[in-house]
């Protein structure tokens, strides 16, 4: 039977671009680079890379183009590419106890019910991995490519364990795989989804003792309390952690902290934000989150915007004072303004605070912070970037939000403006009547946005 040949139909293409140069266009497809087939974008990436490539291509029209470039190492071609993966995405083939999107209500957009487990958006996207549906071959071209960092869901060391919570016979043998690319020197992240009862206590520091193994090519590893929405008929029966749980589970990570750091200059392990909110502890120090390489995963998020807002508020002073300004006087001079905050019960009482300390500064502000109980998903459900527009509208309405109602970008899909519940920024602010700012994550925007920049 003849091989199907492997063609990539362009998107677009950059304006100013060497591919706008070679007059490629939207609709044609890539056949090939320097004579090889493009299985995915690994390929893509990796081939383009030379300084001088053949590549052919397919007219929309249907004529082929060999075309020869000469370009600098490593500049792009300015192309993107219908799908950005360059294949099929390859979804997860396991059943994990834990698992959000089983949690999830009917009736949600489609896209909300895939579940990906694909090494490739842990590449170009930090998507975290499970390694289950890899093969040899694919770890193969990861080590040719020197494709990093790779993140992965570990869960536990356990072998058997992991099959049981990944609920995949096959889920223990992912371990040679993590060796090859250790070996290799690709870099790594790791997880811990731990759930109570079950790969907490001493599985969880077996787990952490044994994935040091994996230094210094795995750099990061965090660990993060199982989410559980209110959606659990029928599944696996997970309990929520309480204070006390946090505490240990606090003390367990520390504790290896302070031994990874004197062999290796890094803490490695890394608790997410939110167990030490629900052990009403303080944040670590910045200089513990070793250049917070886990924000994704909620480790060190409050700390770095506390320590943003920081500087942004003195940055502030020390404009005003080298413009003799009459510092803090000419902040009392500033017009009276009242904004409003919405959040995740998570980080509500810290939002408050700086709020509070940027008050101190331009003492003419008045900042209502509200957080926002989770109907939607359960109230377990704490952070900010899991809140819908329903929820939003039902415990705002009627309550004082000021000239501007501030939303973390959190809450919306990447790049739009849409809740998970597919209400529209537009048609909250209608529904409120007032307008929306959405602030990133950066602090400086914070203070920005609270005072009105």
């Amino acid at each position: 039977m003849k091989k199907e040949r492997l063609e990539h139909k362009i998107a677009e293409v950059e304006p100013g671009s060497i591919a706008e140069e070679l007059e490629l266009a939207p609709g044609d497809f890539v056949l090939s680079v320097n004579g090889q087939e493009i299985e995915d974008v690994f390929d893509y990436h990796y081939l383009i890379n030379e300084e001088y490539l053949t590549v052919q291509v397919r007219k929309e029209n249907g004529e082929e183009w060999e075309l020869e470039i000469e370009k600098e190492f490593e500049e792009d071609l300015g192309i993107t590419f219908e799908n950005s993966l360059m294949d099929e995405y390859r979804s997860c083939r396991n059943h994990c106890i834990f698992c959000f999107i089983d949690q999830m209500p009917k009736g949600m957009r489609d896209t909300l019910y895939f579940k990906d487990d694909d090494s490739r958006l842990s590449f170009l996207q930090g998507n975290y991995v499970t390694l289950t549906n890899m093969s040899d071959h694919d770890i193969d071209r990861i080590i040719r490519y020197h494709l990093e960092p790779i993140n992965i869901s570990f869960h536990t060391t356990n072998p058997s364990l992991r099959c049981e919570m990944l609920r995949n016979r096959f889920a223990g043998d992912i371990f040679p795989k993590v060796r090859r690319m250790a070996d290799a020197g690709i870099e790594m992240n790791g997880q811990i989804v731990l759930c109570r009862g079950i790969n907490d206590g001493e599985d969880l520091n077996a787990s952490i003792q044994e994935l040091t193994g994996y230094l210094p090519q795995l750099r990061s590893v965090s660990v993060v309390p199982v989410g559980l929405t209110k959606f659990r008929d029928g599944l696996y029966p997970l309990e929520a952690f309480t204070s006390e749980d946090a505490c240990k589970v606090i003390d367990c990570i520390e504790n290896w902290q302070k031994k990874i750091y004197r062999d290796y200059g890094l803490h490695f392990i890394h608790a997410s934000d939110e167990w030490y909110v629900l052990a009403g502890r303080d944040f670590p120090e910045e200089d513990r989150y070793d250049g917070y390489l886990q924000l994704e995963n909620g480790v060190g998020m409050m700390r770095l915007l506390v320590e943003e807002v920081g500087e942004a508020l003195c940055e502030e002073t020390e404009v005003m004072e080298k413009k003799e300004a009459g510092v803090p006087e000419a902040f009392q001079d500033e017009n009276p303004r009242e904004v409003s905050i919405a959040t995740g019960m998570l980080a509500g009482p810290y939002i408050r605070r700086l709020c509070d300390r940027i008050r101190g500064q331009h003492p003419n502000i008045t900042c209502h912070v509200y957080e926002i109980r989770n109907d939607f998903f359960g109230e377990q459900i704490t952070v900010a970037g899991l809140l819908t527009g329903t929820d939003l509208l039902a415990q705002l309405v009627d309550r004082p939000l000021g000239e501007e109602l501030l939303l973390p970008c959190s809450m919306l899909r990447s790049g739009e403006r849409v809740f998970l519940d597919d209400i529209c920024v537009e048609d909250l602010e209608k529904s409120l009547s007032v307008p929306i700012r959405i602030v990133e994550s950066d602090g400086r925007d914070f203070v920005s946005a609270v005072v009105g920049k």
